[in-house]
């Protein structure tokens, strides 16, 4: 009698006992929801913001296809310095012995205009819904990946929170086989036994948590993030009845793939390319117009009035020779005319007014207006290499479409069966981990009483943890199963 109680004394110590080997930390915990998760990721994920980078592109695509529509304007300003000195042109000397300031500005408005002007603008709107959808995909494929590794970091942490159960099952083993070696009911071997599997069991414990760990590293570089202390994950996943009819997925994942609809808008794209190249065999109409003004100085001002003077009195030299000849030849003559041309102070000072001009006096040059009509004829078949090469790419985009909607149905079927299997599983999984349950309660039990060995213990253990891993594995599995469905449908189903 007095080894009976001795030995319910030490196994009712020994149970709470046990609770205090894994002490967990009582810090303050950080709680994580999936959508939490969704939600900093589409902010903070490297490769979407990449993606969303390309927005900015696209819509200056659409604004310069319209700005292409309207006239280009251009403006320029020169300014020169010439030394004095003498210079060959066409074999004639030219120079001067003054030093020569040029300016000049020119404001041109030019307009260029064929068919292909008209596509660019539907073209380029193309091409920004394109990548509109490109990033619907890349979010909605984002949101994917990570709701899988949510549950995955769940079903890690799931797995431990079991290797720990069985932790504090092997320390109870432990506890029972050495009480029934005091009570002479047990045996040494037994001990060593449960010692070993206690000790196989915290190897696992280890390995799971760390998995734990990785697992949740992972979650976080897919948020973009970088992980804090002690993080819980909070979310909640039920195996419901999924109430799914394959024919509703397939139509919606047709109409709704995200990556459907961006392959289906590069199509539209290409098709435009086409017509856009297609387009440059049409004639191109050029209009050009513009306005301008130039400066001309000497940095002497002497030296125009110097030149005027020097002219001017040959001007009265040779008319008073011409006049002289006529009185000679007894015929008509103005010499008296000639001492008329004169050079005053006044001209001087105009002259060295009209010499001021430089830099921004300008003198307005003559308005200019053009209009070209061009056909292109011969390029070395260049044009018709590129409408050959946007009509490939018109082909390949329309295959790829036709490509993904092929794949997309087996996806989604694939998807659909595997969830459907899933559920089942679950089921069946757990009947076959409360049945596991029941024979290691029972099994424990009679060791307990000294009715069975401890091999058939450790067998009853082995089997419960493979019963409740295979449990586990099944719901997360739906779960993870569910996440694919949706990420082939291309929209959240729950």
């Amino acid at each position: 009698m007095m080894r009976q109680l001795l030995f319910i004394a030490l196994v009712a110590a020994a149970v709470p006992a046990s609770a205090q080997v894994l002490p967990r930390d009582s810090a303050a915990q950080t709680t994580l929801t999936i959508q939490q998760a969704i939600d900093l990721a589409r902010r903070n994920n490297p490769e979407l913001q990449q993606t969303l980078n390309n927005r900015v592109s696209a819509r200056a695509g659409v604004r310069t296809a319209y700005g292409q529509l309207l006239p280009t304007a251009d403006a320029s300003m020169s300014v020169q310095r010439q030394q004095a000195g003498e210079q060959i042109f066409s074999g004639t000397s030219l120079g001067a012995s003054s030093d020569v300031n040029q300016s000049s500005y020119q404001i041109g408005l030019n307009y260029r205009l064929n068919s292909a002007s008209f596509i660019n603008p539907s073209l380029q709107r193309a091409s920004r819904d394109a990548v509109e959808a490109d990033i619907t995909g890349a979010t909605e494929i984002l949101r994917s990946n990570v709701a899988q590794q949510y549950l995955l970091a769940l079903q890690a942490e799931a797995t431990a929170d079991l290797q720990d159960s069985l932790v504090v099952a092997s320390q109870t083993e432990l506890v029972l086989a050495q009480a029934r070696e005091i009570v002479g009911s047990g045996t040494q071997l037994d001990i060593q036994r449960a010692e070993v599997a206690l000790g196989i069991q915290q190897v696992q414990v280890l390995r799971a948590r760390n998995l734990v760990e990785i697992e949740k590293l992972r979650l976080f570089q897919l948020m973009g993030i970088e992980q804090p202390p002690n993080v819980k994950l909070v979310s909640q996943f039920t195996v419901t009845p999924t109430n799914l009819r394959l024919e509703d997925l397939l139509d919606a994942a047709h109409r709704q793939n995200p990556v459907v609809l961006a392959l289906r808008s590069r199509e539209r794209v290409a098709n435009l390319n086409v017509r856009r190249e297609q387009g440059e065999y049409s004639p191109t109409l050029s209009l050009s117009t513009g306005i301008g003004g130039y400066t001309y100085g000497f940095t002497n001002s002497n030296f125009p009035v110097q030149q005027a003077m020097a002219q001017a009195e040959a001007s009265r030299l040779g008319c008073i020779r011409t006049e002289e000849v006529r009185a000679a030849l007894n015929l008509s003559n103005n010499l008296a005319q000639c001492g008329a041309i004169t050079f005053t102070d006044a001209d001087a000072q105009a002259i060295r007014q009209g010499n001021s001009r430089f830099p921004f006096n300008f003198t307005k040059q003559p308005r200019s207006f053009s209009a070209v009509l061009s056909l292109p004829l011969f390029d070395g078949f260049a044009r018709e290499q590129r409408v050959q090469e946007a009509m490939a790419s018109r082909s390949d985009a329309r295959y790829g479409v036709k490509a993904r909607e092929l794949a997309l149905t087996a996806d989604v079927t694939a998807a659909y069966l595997t969830l459907v299997t899933a559920e089942k599983t679950v089921a069946l999984q757990e009947q076959n981990a409360a049945k596991a349950r029941q024979e290691l309660k029972l099994m424990q039990d009679r060791y307990r009483i000294g009715a069975t060995t401890f091999v058939d213990l450790a067998q009853s253990r082995a089997t419960y943890e493979r019963a409740e891993s295979d449990r586990i594995n099944a719901i997360y599995d739906f779960h993870k199963a569910f996440a694919v469905l949706e990420s082939a449908v291309g929209k959240p189903l729950r």
